[in-house]
């Protein structure tokens, strides 16, 4: 399917409702938005706003109770759990506030870890992991473990590994949020770095100046778009 407008991201009426006990959450209440490929978004909006569930239904963590998603073209809700895990390492990377490395595994291991999942050979991963080190300026501690990095160097290797399989879109969900302010601004001069070059960027962020970077600034309310700013 051709995908319309350059879109690569499109939500149409999305719903997602949570039973918490006697009582349903509308954490998303009919949502229309839509992203363009190349461009650069980052989702605000306070606690319970939908910021959060809208990221695992864009990065098909998450699954939709009514409307549609439609990712590159593909309408996610008619995928099976199978095809919908190919998908989300085939076209996606994500990079946590929380970093998610495994401590037991070399930065070049983590970076290598969704090409081990994509049945990649050793040798082809190990080249990955020295280009993407090479990339996030971590070539000399491609040997190291998480514990002996730094925040932002942790981080950095979070984006490398997100970046392992050439994916078409990047979540970052508060992906400054563990850094000093200093060092946060250096991962979003990565990650701006990484946009110039073509990628796909949504973000989530409570932190003005942080969204700040971004080109575009989706801001939810109750489950629902309140404003869209761009710059």
């Amino acid at each position: 399917m051709t995908i319309q407008n350059g879109e690569i991201v499109s939500l149409r009426n999305a719903r997602k409702i949570y039973q918490m006990g006697t009582e349903k959450v509308h954490a998303l209440d009919g949502v229309n938005v839509s992203f363009k490929r190349g461009s650069f978004w980052a989702i605000m909006g306070p606690s319970g706003s939908g910021k959060s569930t809208m990221m695992n239904i864009i990065g098909c963590l998450d699954r939709l109770t009514s409307g549609q998603y439609v990712l590159e073209g593909q309408d996610v809700g008619t995928l099976d759990d199978d095809n919908l895990s190919e998908r989300r390492l085939r076209h996606i990377g994500f990079i946590f506030q929380s970093f998610n490395l495994i401590p037991q595994l070399t930065v070049r291991r983590n970076i290598e870890l969704p090409l081990y999942y994509l049945g990649w050979d050793a040798e082809k991963s190990a080249e990955r992991a020295a280009e993407l080190g090479r990339r996030v300026g971590l070539e000399q501690r491609l040997n190291h473990r998480p514990t002996e990095l730094s925040g932002g160097q942790m981080q950095r290797v979070a984006i490398a590994r997100a970046l392992a399989n050439d994916p078409h879109l990047l979540l970052a969900d508060e992906p400054t949020g563990n850094l000093d302010s200093a060092t946060g601004e250096q991962i979003m001069r990565l990650l701006e770095e990484l946009h110039e070059e073509g990628k796909t960027i949504i973000m989530v962020t409570h932190e003005p100046d942080i969204a700040a970077h971004a080109r575009c600034r989706l801001h939810m309310k109750d489950g629902q778009v309140d404003r869209i700013e761009e710059s």
